[in-house]
């Protein structure tokens, strides 16, 4: 769990900035969002196809604009 120690001169809104980081960093909320419905397998495989896909694609599109500047 994520928590923070508040100095002895920084004001809430500072702090709360910190814990946000802090919160973002560790993928909480992200992980919460995902648990929050049961995911079936085979929707798991299907993200997973999407995602690969996805990659290669972004792989392709970088390997073709180096390639143009050559």
């Amino acid at each position: 769990m994520p928590g923070i120690k508040v100095k002895d001169n920084e004001g809430f809104e500072e702090a709360y900035r910190r814990f946000k980081k802090q919160v973002d960093r560790n993928l909480i909320v992200t992980e919460a969002r995902a648990r929050r419905f049961y995911e079936t397998a085979t929707e798991k495989r299907k993200k997973q196809k999407i995602n690969a896909r996805k990659k290669l694609l972004k792989r392709l599109y970088m390997l073709r604009r180096y390639e143009s500047r050559l």
